[in-house]
């Protein structure tokens, strides 16, 4: 009988490693779970929604690995990401916080911003205005537009007004091995257009965010579980991230 149940508990002890195991690689070299905490991606993104991204979509850099150990020198498998994904990636200011925002430049690049409207290469990105975007607070609708980049990638922005301290910006010269990042919250996204964030080196991309899996407006806490399901935002449930 002793012998019984220490094997019984050594069974179980392996078991839990091998799920933890399993667990972690899946994590590392396949999808990681992230959650949204700020505006700067809408309307593409809500705070409060939680996405899969893929690490296998630009291959693996030390950054795709807990702790970010430095395991993996440079980057290894490497895949470019395309105009027009939407990446997580580690700011380059510290190589530890975790930010997610759109690729609009790729390496060699310019990239300017004039009166609200991105330029790439010298030229204006084409945009076209449809329906005001109307928050879940309550607060006054935004103006969105149609952005459609020079691959005919097209995606959702919000602008505030044209004339924003980021509205205008110098030209930027995308370095080789980078790339340049921006939110589709324009005028509420700290991005490659600021000092802290700049230009993305491609080490730093953690995976591309290609699903929600779950999304909640934030009205239920944890302890109100009779709010739950009406705190769900059912339609975003396993959507795809355009």
């Amino acid at each position: 009988m002793a012998a019984k149940k220490s094997g019984g508990y050594g069974e179980l002890i392996r078991t839990v490693v091998i799920a933890c195991a399993i667990a972690l690689g899946i994590r590392t070299f396949f999808y990681e779970p992230f959650n949204i905490p700020s505006g700067s991606m809408i309307p593409t993104l809500l705070v409060g929604d939680y996405l899969f991204v893929s690490k296998a979509s630009y291959g693996y850099s030390r950054y795709s690995l807990p702790l970010a150990l430095p395991l993996i020198p440079g980057r290894v498998l490497f895949t470019p990401p395309e105009r027009g994904d939407v990446v997580v990636f580690k700011l380059p200011s510290d190589n530890s916080t975790d930010y997610i925002k759109r690729i609009v430049g790729l390496p060699g690049d310019t990239v300017q911003v004039k009166g609200g409207i991105l330029h790439i290469n010298g030229a204006a990105v084409k945009r076209r205005q449809i329906e005001d975007f109307q928050p879940e607070n309550g607060a006054r609708p935004v103006a969105q537009f149609i952005e459609t980049l020079p691959n005919g990638r097209e995606h959702r922005i919000l602008e505030l007004s044209d004339t924003m301290s980021a509205d205008n910006t110098p030209v930027y010269h995308v370095p080789a091995g980078h790339y340049f990042a921006m939110g589709d919250n324009r005028d509420n996204s700290r991005d490659s257009r600021f000092p802290e964030v700049g230009p993305i080196p491609e080490q730093n991309l953690v995976g591309r965010a290609d699903i929600l899996f779950f999304s909640h407006d934030g009205d239920a806490r944890l302890w109100e579980v009779w709010k739950w399901p009406f705190a769900i935002r059912y339609g975003r449930l396993l959507d795809g991230i355009e």
